[in-house]
């Protein structure tokens, strides 16, 4: 015999009690893996829900709706590679040093699978800008507005002159990107060799120093 729930166990959860993180984290992962695969039109909370091995009502319990699932998986994929620590307390020691990380990371992160699949998604959305919005705030707006932070505090401790680092951001991250992102988003090249991708990242950390050098600018 199936025991009923008592008036005890059907009681609401009490307002602020933690959700159940690891469920948290099997539907974003679901998320991650599924959106960039499927497309943002092409996954339904159901098929969420099966992935993660959880029902829909569990889903929604945790995320209102599909865009805001969308944009945490965007927002939690980017701070895996470039967590908001990177920008408030980066590696110690040289601030080329410090670039370089922040370069290997971001650059990681755009060529992955899962970033190259969302930027062609993105591309074919051409008549609902929502998605394309969605994604900016959640990645690289984020990420950018990080990165801002970090030069202004170099700015502050008089290792660069800047006058704008939101436009420098801006700029260091188009940089990055390079011929290569566009590249493999055309799909018309071979593979990434690593001796090229260390000197282009060599190379625009050098070339952003070189502009903003305090002697120069």
């Amino acid at each position: 015999m199936i025991a009923l729930p008592t008036a005890t166990s059907r009681r609401p959860p009490k307002p602020g009690r933690p959700k159940d993180l690891e469920k948290r984290a099997a539907i974003l992962d679901a998320a991650k893996r599924l959106f960039p695969i499927h497309g943002f039109d092409g996954v339904s909370m159901d098929a969420i829900a099966r992935d993660a091995g959880v029902s829909k009502l569990t889903v929604y319990s945790h995320f209102k709706d599909k865009d805001s699932l969308f944009s945490e998986a965007v927002r939690e994929r980017c701070a895996e590679q470039l967590p908001d620590e990177l920008f408030a307390s980066p590696p110690k020691g040289p601030l080329r040093r410090q670039l370089r990380s922040i370069a290997g990371g971001f650059f990681a992160l755009l060529m992955s699978e899962e970033s190259l699949a969302l930027h062609r998604m993105l591309a074919q959305q051409r008549t609902d800008s929502t998605l394309a919005r969605l994604f900016w705030d959640a990645g690289p707006r984020r990420i950018q507005e990080g990165f801002a932070q970090f030069l202004q505090t170099q700015v502050d401790a008089g290792a660069l002159r800047i006058p704008d680092t939101r436009r420098a951001a801006s700029q260091f991250f188009s940089l990055l990107k390079g011929e290569m992102h566009a590249q493999e988003m055309f799909g018309c090249c071979g593979p990434l060799v690593s001796r090229d991708v260390e000197a282009h990242l060599d190379a625009t950390v050098d070339f952003f120093l070189r502009a903003c050098a305090p002697e120069r600018c």
